[in-house]
């Protein structure tokens, strides 16, 4: 984070960081340099660093810049997809023969990663429940390089206390790496608390609006954030200018957005908490969630993603997904409208059978930014 947005407040660094008026038309926001290549003035005689738009493009650099703010890192990355830059996070920092502890709760795409691509190349790794500081400390090994949590998780809801499982990774001598989509970097700062890299889905609450895929990785550490640099380059899934241009028109109204996202989970988890057809309700908000005084201590608010479990079972439970309304059904999440989904057969299909695998009677909302009655009403007559 550069010192000029250093003593900024969030809302203000996120309209602002890298946001630089246009130097050739006085543009407020950061054209879209939809460009491959760049004019040379001689051999080696760079404008402004650019030559080629893998490498590097101004609107990409905008976001970059952005994100890094955001998070109170040193260098942001921004990529095609999460999964992307997760591929290229972990190509960076491992070799054959390295372990990777991962959560027992996460995004079905990030495990599918790990065991069915990762592990096919020499690296290995456990899975711990990571809200339970010495079963993380237990998967550690010598072969381990790095820890990697979810908090909350997807689509469980579990917290993890990020500054705990941070002081696990330095004693080992690993680092932490910190999926900080659910909360985004406004609810949530996991490089303050000890993470060494944080990863982000762009598509979902950075964007915020449905029509971007992408995502991030930010660092504090400037030597990593080079070697990240590196490998981005080198394996070339980065941000269009078009998709970055998104992002960061997005980003401009994510503190106000999370601030509603927040209020209305609140008001549907109240709801959901006294419906008979209810059995549980997985929200780190409800003072009965055992993550929840570590949530209240590292999260600004509890954010807008909800699970519950239905009477009824797996069946009961995809009918509801197809009766409500208001709320569509589809997978992805952090949007300003209201979606509904049935992990087990929707997002996370490809853990079942695994040690991740959710239950069946599970519905997860990402809840929008709609009138909070409405969603209400859309929930009640979907659960009958």
């Amino acid at each position: 984070m550069s010192d000029q947005h250093s003593h900024q407040s969030f809302e203000t660094r996120a309209i602002h960081a890298g946001n630089t008026a246009d130097p050739l038309t006085g543009a407020v926001v950061p054209p879209i340099y939809q460009v491959s290549t760049y004019k040379q003035d001689g051999v080696g005689g760079l404008r402004g660093g650019y030559e080629y738009s893998r490498s590097a493009n101004p609107t990409r650099t905008a976001l970059e810049e952005n994100l890094a703010a955001l998070e109170g890192g040193r260098r942001g990355l921004a990529f095609a997809s999460g999964l992307a830059a997760e591929d290229c996070l972990l190509r960076t920092l491992l070799v054959p023969g390295d372990h990777v502890v991962i959560p027992n709760d996460a995004y079905g795409g990030t495990f599918r990663l790990f065991a069915k691509v990762v592990q096919r190349w020499g690296v290995d790794f456990s899975v711990a429940d990571t809200s339970d500081i010495e079963a993380v400390r237990g998967a550690v090994n010598a072969r381990t390089k790095l820890i990697w949590v979810e908090t909350p998780s997807n689509p469980l809801l579990g917290i993890t206390d990020i500054e705990a499982v941070a002081g696990v990774a330095r004693q080992a001598g690993v680092k932490l790496v910190v999926d900080n989509t659910f909360a985004s970097p406004y609810l949530q700062q996991p490089l303050a608390l000890g993470a060494d890299v944080v990863v982000h889905s762009l598509t979902k609450y950075m964007g915020g609006h449905s029509d971007v895929v992408g995502g991030a990785l930010v660092t504090a550490d400037e030597a990593l954030g080079e070697e990240l640099a590196y490998h981005q380059n080198a394996m070339g899934a980065v941000a269009g200018p078009f998709d970055a241009w998104l992002v960061l028109r997005g980003i401009k109204t994510l503190a106000v957005r999370m601030d509603r996202h927040s209020e209305n989970a609140g008001k549907i988890v109240e709801m959901l908490s006294q419906h008979p057809n209810v059995v549980q309700v997985l929200y780190p908000g409800l003072p009965e969630h055992p993550g929840h005084e570590i949530a209240a201590k590292q999260m600004r608010s509890f954010g807008g993603m909800v699970s519950f479990r239905v009477r009824g079972g797996e069946e009961e439970a995809v009918a509801v997904c197809d009766r409500t309304r208001v709320f569509t059904l589809g997978e992805s999440l952090g949007g300003v409208e209201s979606l509904i989904e049935h992990p087990g057969r929707m997002t996370h299909a490809s853990v079942a059978g695994s040690a991740l695998e959710v239950p069946a009677d599970l519905i997860r909302v990402s809840v929008g930014i709609e009138n909070a009655d409405d969603l209400l009403a859309d929930l009640r007559q979907a659960l009958g």
